[in-house]
């Protein structure tokens, strides 16, 4: 699945906390311009694109700053006022960094949202204070429990537009806080805001005085996300192989990739997939030189103490906790593909962590109504945007975990073989 503009790493090494979120909702719902809004209160934005929002927004009549028109970057976006795009933003606070996804309200855009939500420590759900819950509301929520992303935050927008009327909010909170129950809902949290005024976003309103919760950004700073990293189960997917061609360098032999979860540490046990060779770690470098310890979603280059034979796509983990080794998968997979639909017996590339295979579809379980919850057993194929849960088998083992255990072992794209192109991304619910 795709990742964001700035990786994680570079936070992580220097000792600082980042969280990713998500912005999700309906079409007109306000996410362009909470996050805008986010953007200045932080003083994240410059003079230069400040003036240049300040005359776009004159030139198309509005009576104020749309500073919506800050993360709606792509021109086709700013004609027509919507966001078709995942629009990937940075911001920081002296408490935290901060990644934005961006994500589409439209129906047909909901692969952007699995997209953009794929990587996420937090999903924000946006809703129309006027409107309530839409059917998008519903799917976005889904999607977000689907994508096992820990917390979620549901802000109920234009509060301004219905004078804080705490009845409407309360109606709202209820009735999402009872649809969240039939899920497999993460950490919920509800917060009334008006996000052109910047009530409750940088601070709290004095306009909603029944409301006792902190304010969004001060709530985005506080949540605790370190724990929601699997640092049980010890996966590193080998990407590449280091062994200097040089005469000073004469016998070194590493292998580097990103942790995917776990905490690995010189002296400890391991064991190598799909071999089951073991051996012990000798020492972990990095570029900034050797660490005691690595841990997610650290990247560094591990060294150990017998020599294997050890390629692209293999994994280190521990010896008595491995992932399994599999063949045949079932999964749920998200079709994003507008060309095609899926069928039994397509035939993709399937791309998993450091390793790529062929795969070939043996069968569809069920199409998911991701707004009903409704399973339709009857369904020959997934056509663009639709889930359903289907059966793979590829041609050579892959290293999986559940995705409800482990996203990134868990997780997987479908590519075109013809194309090239990412047709699918896919969740394991089952490997064997």
């Amino acid at each position: 699945m795709s990742q964001a503009v700035l990786e994680p790493d570079s936070a992580a090494a220097r000792g600082m906390d980042l969280l990713r979120f998500a912005t999700a909702g309906s079409v007109d719902d306000g996410k362009s311009t909470l996050i805008g809004r986010l953007l200045f209160d932080t003083k994240t934005i410059f003079e230069d694109q400040l003036e240049a929002v300040e005359t776009a927004s004159a030139s198309r009549g509005d009576e104020y700053t749309n500073l919506a028109l800050l993360t709606d970057g792509l021109r086709a976006e700013r004609e027509q006022g919507i966001t078709i795009d995942v629009a990937y933003r940075y911001f920081a606070t002296p408490r935290r960094k901060f990644i934005i996804a961006d994500t589409p309200g439209h129906i047909q855009y909901t692969r952007n949202m699995v997209t953009g939500a794929s990587t996420a420590d937090l999903a924000l759900i946006l809703v129309d204070a006027r409107k309530g819950l839409v059917e998008q509301s519903r799917r976005h929520a889904f999607l977000t429990s689907l994508l096992r992303v820990p917390h979620l935050v549901l802000c109920v927008n234009k509060m301004d537009l219905v004078d804080w009327d705490k009845a409407v909010y309360d109606k709202i909170a209820d009735e999402f806080t009872s649809f969240a129950a039939k899920l497999d809902a993460p950490d919920l949290t509800i917060i009334p805001i008006s996000a052109l005024n910047g009530d409750n976003i940088a601070s709290r309103s004095d306009k909603s005085p029944w409301y006792e919760g902190p304010s969004l950004l001060h709530h985005l700073e506080h949540v605790h996300i370190a724990s929601d990293r699997n640092l049980v189960d010890v996966r590193f997917p080998v990407q590449y192989v280091i062994r200097p061609q040089s005469t000073t360098v004469t016998d070194y032999r590493g292998y580097a990739g990103q942790v995917a979860s776990g905490i690995l540490k010189p002296g400890d046990d391991v064991m190598v997939l799909p071999s089951g060779l073991t051996s012990k770690i000798a020492s972990i470098d990095t570029a900034d030189g050797p660490v005691e310890e690595a841990f997610p979603p650290m990247s560094v280059t591990v060294r150990l103490t017998d020599e294997i034979d050890i390629s692209r796509g293999d994994m280190i983990c521990r010896p008595n906790n491995a992932p399994a080794v599999a063949q045949d998968l079932e999964a749920m997979i998200c079709w994003m593909d507008e060309t095609a639909p899926l069928r039994i017996g397509g035939k993709y590339t399937i791309k998993h962590t450091t390793r790529t295979a062929r795969t070939v579809v043996r069968g569809l379980q069920y199409r998911l109504d991701v707004n009903t919850l409704h399973r339709d057993e009857s369904a020959g194929e997934l056509g663009l945007n639709e889930i359903g849960r289907v059966k793979l088998r590829t041609t050579v083992p892959l290293l999986a975990d559940e995705y409800r255990r482990n996203r990134t072992t868990g997780g997987f794209i479908l590519v075109d073989e013809s194309t090239n192109r990412t047709v699918g991304a896919g969740m394991i619910i089952e490997a064997r």
